[in-house]
């Protein structure tokens, strides 16, 4: 029975004897093991050429920015040597990422990856975003990129540079936002804003959310009137609406801001609208995403619901004030660290601890909830005011240098972003009801906001705010990279792929037509250029008291101390005398300012720089720092002399009020005075130098 059975084949050497099987199992089992091995060697190589040219690939695509980015400096030298002011250095950047993008969509042969139906399945859910998939034993990862198309079904990869170019949105908010916003608070000129301070948030804050809602609520009558005329193909809500009028609302006068910068034009409007233009980037996104964060209760989550709407306001202000106190702390810890270390020593540590520090600001807001772009706007404000004058001579020069640098490359890297995106994207959604709806929305968002709100702020302005000022920040409503940053970082809907090729369409717009016929529109609306900033202030008669050479007083100019902000001069008073001494080696020694009760906490906050400090405060862009020329200036009713051409000598004695030359003039106020200068050791100005303290918030 058991040599009845079929011999195993290992077994058949012993059982037949017939010796010559044995080389021939061997070849063939040989054959085979070689041919397995052949097979993966052909997938590690062919894997291994696929990493090479996908490297190979991305290097290009680096390559390309670069390149755009090399070729708009050269052509803004051009420019700049031509004193030619039509065309800004982002609408050139556009210009050049619009050719590249055409270039790249018709010039370079498809690649598609396949031409046939691909393999369906049935889900019961949505697809989550990585699947595993089982080939034959081996498992593979896939990552969902989105909904696609079924008409471009074919041609979804068309060739893998298009595929490449379109960077990962969290690239421009992680990596190239930070910088930008971070130099705009950097760079502040804080007299002007300051001066202005009132006016600006009155802009930024309620005309950003009346831009936002008139805006939404006109798109959501387009969109109504595409549904009649048959042009809408998927749902667009009312909260889409308003997304898009919250997105829209970032301004980003870029151009006008260069063109005003260069031609030295009137230095209140230029806060007007630089301020303006940071703030409300910082609104308009903290406003977006609480739209986002809008949730009615009840199975339509997109009818309006009072405690959804009041909940909404309360993330709004949850997430600004999060993310003011984030920034503001950050900001803080870097000044203590810079105060309290050695580190000006060695500046290459000093400046790379500072650059870290004010980054990570960003990440920091971010992963915990809030806005990386209000957190990291008022951490450079805060680095600005304090930690600045912190920073070793080589150290000041390095930051400011560094962030503007980085500040202009990663600006013009998404202008150029822009026009490349514009061939690249694979799901633009182009209706010309919606788009022409929406340039006309934003005209007149943008003409209640300005009018309206100027009217109600000069009922309490002395400084008034013209029409023609008015006229030229209706016209200077540019739109920028905030709102384009906004609109990529969602496109996985019908709904927001639209608002992100109108987005695009209006930002080409407003930089090529309101930025090239900036020069023309100052002209044409008499507005002031050539001005020296310190002259200007010099002259505003609204800020502080002016006293003629022979030290009689300007009857015109005066005002009483119950005229003045006492809004500010309390924040003056209160950090100047315990902030800026705690946060710099600047400002009077803690030991005067604190109770006795606190003498030894004063001394260890106060630093030894503090009670031999000879240098001035090397922020020249500061609230209470002018250079150059002599004036003698107000605080309330308190008179402080400064003379351009004194040694640099601190008061002498106590009691009255005390010019930068160390003479003594009159004051109708002592002991105001000597709550600001009480001691010998502080010494807040040097040679050459003006007090200035803000009286009034023109705004």
């Amino acid at each position: 029975m058991e040599a009845a059975t079929a011999p195993k084949p290992w077994t058949l050497y012993a059982l037949g004897g017939h010796g010559s099987l044995v080389p021939i199992l061997m070849f063939i089992l040989n054959q085979c093991c070689q041919i397995r091995a052949d097979d993966g060697g052909m997938e590690e190589l062919a894997t291994e050429k696929e990493a090479e040219e996908s490297h190979r690939q991305d290097s290009v695509n680096l390559l390309t920015f670069i390149l755009l980015l090399t070729l708009t400096i050269l052509t803004i030298w051009l420019f700049k040597h031509r004193r030619v002011r039509f065309l800004h250095e982002t609408g050139l950047a556009m210009i050049y990422g619009l050719l590249v993008g055409v270039i790249l969509r018709y010039g370079i042969p498809s690649t598609s990856y396949h031409n046939k139906t691909p393999p369906s399945c049935t889900l019961q859910e949505r697809p989550v975003s990585t699947v595993l998939l089982n080939v034959s034993g081996k498992f593979f990862e896939y990552t969902l990129k989105g909904e696609i198309n079924l008409k471009e079904i074919h041609s979804v990869e068309q060739n893998d540079m298009l595929r490449k170019v379109t960077f990962d949105p969290e690239v421009f908010f992680n990596i190239l936002l930070p910088p930008i916003i971070f130099h705009a608070g950097y760079s502040l000129k804080k007299r002007h804003f300051f001066r202005n301070l009132g006016s600006i948030i009155t802009y930024a804050f309620l005309g950003t959310a009346i831009s936002c809602f008139v805006i939404g609520n006109l798109m959501y009558g387009v969109v109504k009137l595409m549904q009649v005329l048959g042009q809408l193909t998927e749902k667009f809500y009312y909260t889409d609406c308003l997304f898009f009028g919250a997105l829209i609302s970032a301004t980003d006068p870029v151009t006008v801001l260069a063109i005003f910068n260069e031609l030295h034009a009137d230095g209140d409007l230029y806060a007007l609208l630089f301020g303006e233009s940071v703030m409300n980037d910082a609104v308009a996104i903290v406003l977006s995403s609480s739209i986002v964060a809008y949730q009615p209760s009840g199975a339509n989550t997109h009818t309006f619901d009072a405690s959804a709407f009041f909940k909404s306001v309360g993330i709004f202000l949850g997430i600004f004030s999060g993310s003011f106190a984030m920034g503001a702390v950050t900001g803080v810890v870097t000044a203590l660290v810079t105060k309290f270390t050695k580190l000006h020593c060695f500046p290459l540590l000093e400046t790379a601890l500072f650059f870290l520090m004010s980054w990570s600001t960003f990440l920091l807001a971010e992963a915990c909830g809030f806005t990386g772009v209000v957190a990291v706007l008022f951490c450079g404000i805060t680095q600005a005011h304090y930690t600045y004058n912190n920073l070793s001579e080589e150290s000041t020069k390095r930051t400011k240098q560094l962030f503007e640098v980085l500040h202009f490359l990663a600006e013009n890297f998404i202008f150029s972003y822009m026009g490349l995106a514009l061939f690249t994207f694979q799901n633009h959604v182009f209706s010309p009801i919606f788009i022409l709806g929406a340039f006309i929305a934003i005209f007149i968002g943008r003409a209640l906001n300005i009018y309206p709100l100027s009217f109600l702020i000069n009922l309490g302005r002395r400084h008034k705010i013209r029409g023609n000022f008015q006229h030229m920040m209706m016209f200077a409503g540019l739109r920028g990279a905030m709102a384009f940053a906004l609109a990529i970082r969602d496109t996985a809907t019908y709904a927001r792929q639209m608002m992100f090729t109108t987005t695009l369409l209006i930002v080409f717009f407003t930089v090529w037509v309101f930025g090239g016929g900036t020069t023309p529109m100052l002209s044409w609306l008499h507005i002031r250029v050539g001005v020296d900033p310190d002259q200007d202030l010099q002259q505003c008669g609204d800020s502080f008291q002016v006293l003629q050479g022979d030290g009689t007083q300007s009857e015109e100019q005066s005002k009483t101390k119950q005229e003045s902000a006492w809004l500010f001069r309390l924040w003056y008073t209160f950090d100047h005398n315990y902030l800026k001494p705690i946060l710099t080696h600047s400002g009077p020694p803690l030991t005067s300012t604190l109770p006795a009760c606190c003498g030894h906490l004063a001394r260890c906050l106060t630093s030894p720089q503090a009670y031999e400090n000879h240098e001035p405060l090397r922020d020249n862009d500061s609230d209470l720092i002018l250079n150059e020329g002599d004036l003698t200036l107000t605080y309330g009713d308190t008179a402080i002399t400064a003379n351009g051409a004194s040694s640099s000598s601190g008061p002498e004695g106590s009691g009255g009020s005390w010019g930068v030359n160390g003479k003594r003039s009159d004051s109708t106020s002592e002991d105001a005075l000597e709550r600001e200068l009480d001691t010998r050791e502080h010494e807040l100005l040097s040679r050459g130098t003006r007090l200035v303290f803000p009286m009034e918030d023109h705004a």
